[in-house]
């Protein structure tokens, strides 16, 4: 089998895998920000944020990559990521104290136009229907 054939970045692939690193570089460069700047304001929001940029470079790098291994650790990620922004996003709501500012997760998303919630449902579905081969390691 081929490089190109054994990697989940084709098509539209390619696709999830740009937005994923937009909003890797987007929730790194705000929490690194925020962090530097006015931690004290807000911990939990800006700790939440860095947090959703790391898994987002996580998901990333393993959507690229070949294998069983990035497969696993793909879904690991996306599924992380689908909890986190399910349960940010319910507590920013439910319990919007906790959350002096917004959060790349908070209000599931909002402050980015919902992607982060869209996002790992389509990272899913795109697992589901290009699982690596039977041989790739």
């Amino acid at each position: 089998m081929s490089d190109t054939a054994s990697s989940r970045a084709v098509g539209a692939g390619r696709v999830l895998v740009v937005v994923y690193a937009i909003l890797a570089i987007a929730a790194t460069a705000r929490s690194v920000l925020q962090i530097a700047r006015e931690f004290d304001e807000a911990p939990v929001a800006y700790s939440l944020s860095a947090l959703a940029g790391v898994v987002y470079l996580v998901a990333t790098v393993a959507l690229v990559g070949k294998g069983r291994t990035w497969y696993r650790v793909a879904w690991v990620a996306i599924v992380f990521e689908l909890i986190g922004v399910l349960t940010v996003g319910t507590l920013s709501l439910v319990e919007p104290q906790l959350f002096q500012h917004a959060s790349v997760w908070s209000v599931y998303g909002q402050g980015y136009l919902f992607i982060p919630l869209v996002l790992p449902v389509l990272g899913i579905l795109w697992l589901r229907s290009h699982r690596p081969a039977a041989g790739e390691s």
